[in-house]
């Protein structure tokens, strides 16, 4: 059987938020930043890039180390970190990298002659007069650096907009020159922040971070992570520096809105920010995206969804799947692991991973992994306590009789199996103590069709379960 496509769609142990995708020569290539597992801070790795063929998105191929946080001559002693990236090919058709580090306001470029070689440093954005973008008075803060090249014009959007901060203004646009670094045209604001948000019709849904810029057809999409952080939104224009209207929500990584299984309003798994970008792929458009993990924000995986358009040019907004780039639902027979997992939540509802009274809170179940940043551990659930519930969707299921479920821990209860998340159990799992992961089997009858499967973990006390796997037979 061919290999199939899941979300996280790299491996378990790889932690590369912010992916923006491209297709170069036949291959499908994301440029993110890059977390750390158990990471006390965001992007703390070196830049590295996947890659997949165009006709396959479930087989994923690492390209390397391409860029290195000591590789910017302002940060020789890697004190700084490498925030989101972008990537475009300039006029010379070379690959240019464009970042910000997390403790300055300058804008950085690398170069390299192919998608995925070494970047080299090349020179920061700046003004006709050699002035850094960043560094002249009155300059706002520069951040996740967005381009498109079209001809010898480069776009460039920055901006970072915390809540109630009106010393900020929203998203800028600049047009850079043929070389890359000399802006054409200083910086306009084309999205508006909170403060600024009354009147422009994103009201609710202003801009806060991680803008991307794609243009299909006649009409530049901007895409960017709203005030709510865990949604990206998206404008449209016919122009790539104004008149950008608000469009609505294309992903957000708890579920927000869909309410065609649940409540709009209902969160199904632990968000947080988000940042990714779309891309047709063999005449297919997804959206690239990230969830987080380990019940923190600092350890955050790449996935990614399949979109559709309306006739107007609108998107669909997708609903978080475990198939994502499989092109359909997955194969409902055979072993899963659990960090495949879609939804986690429990009866204790949070929106987001990271909060006052969230933070790491051992109320919650989290995926997790053993060993240390770059083991080669397949990832897990954690702390399965009373009602914590792991979805997989979605599974294209056939004559299945028999579930096996693999757990480890302190723990005594049961395991419910079902295929809504609030629908009745369709078979009860016993659980009981052991240090090892050990499986337990039972009869289920599930229905032949495409369907979502849920395990809710009932538990006699207090101490939670950690679930590794699922089989269907």
């Amino acid at each position: 059987m061919k290999k199939q496509g899941f979300n996280p769609y790299l491996p378990s142990w790889e932690y590369t938020p912010d992916g923006e995708p491209y297709v170069f020569n036949d291959r499908v290539y994301v440029y993110g930043s890059h977390d750390q597992f158990n990471g006390h801070a965001y992007c703390l790795n070196d830049y590295v890039c996947w890659s997949a063929p165009v006709k396959d998105l479930a087989d994923w191929r690492y390209e390397g180390v391409i860029y290195c946080k000591t590789d910017d001559p302002i940060n020789p002693e890697g004190a700084m970190c490498l925030y989101a990236p972008d990537v475009t090919v300039g006029p010379d058709g070379r690959y240019y990298l464009f970042y910000v580090l997390d403790k300055t306001s300058l804008v950085s470029v690398a170069v390299c002659d192919t998608p995925a070689g070494k970047y080299e440093f090349y020179g920061y954005v700046k003004y006709s007069d050699g002035t850094r973008l960043g560094d002249r008075e009155g300059d706002e803060h520069q951040f996740d650096p967005a381009v498109l090249t079209e001809g010898d014009k480069t776009y460039l959007y920055t901006g970072f907009c915390a809540i109630g901060d009106k010393s900020r203004h929203g998203a800028m646009a600049s047009v850079l020159g043929p070389d890359m670094l000399t802006i054409l045209e200083e910086p306009v604001f084309v999205l508006p922040n909170e403060p600024y948000g009354k009147g422009t019709g994103f009201e609710g849904h202003e801009y806060f971070e991680a803008p991307s810029i794609r243009k299909i057809g006649d009409t530049y999409y901007l895409t960017y992570s709203s005030v709510l952080m865990h949604e990206l939104c998206y404008a449209t224009s016919k122009s790539p520096t104004r008149d950008f209207v608000y469009q609505g929500v294309i992903v957000s990584n708890n579920d927000l809105y869909i309410d065609t299984y649940k409540p709009a309003g209902k969160p199904m798994y632990y968000g947080g920010n988000n940042h990714g970008g779309i891309v047709e792929v063999e005449g297919q458009w997804y959206v690239f995206y990230h969830r987080h993990t380990n019940g923190t924000n600092f350890s955050r995986q790449a996935c990614v969804e399949p979109i559709s358009f309306r006739e107007d040019g609108t998107i669909i907004q997708a609903e978080m799947t475990s198939c994502g780039p499989n092109g359909g639902p997955l194969e409902g027979r055979g072993e899963y692991p659990a960090y495949l997992a879609c939804h986690l939540f429990c009866k204790d509802e949070a929106f987001y991973t990271g909060g006052p009274g969230e933070w790491m809170d051992s109320r919650f179940p989290k995926i997790t992994q053993d060993g240390k940043d770059g083991d080669e551990e397949v990832g897990y659930i954690a702390n399965m306590r009373d009602t914590a519930t792991a979805g997989f969707k979605y599974l294209r299921c056939e004559g299945i009789s028999k579930v096996t479920i693999k757990v480890r821990g302190y723990c005594k209860g049961a395991f419910e199996v079902k295929t809504a998340w609030d629908g009745p159990a369709l078979a009860s799992i016993p659980v009981e103590f052991t240090n090892v992961w050990t499986a337990y089997t039972a009869d289920v009858a599930i229905p032949d069709g495409v369907h979502s499967i849920y395990f809710t973990y009932r538990a006699e006390g207090g101490a939670g379960a950690s679930l590794a796997s699922f089989a269907l037979e």
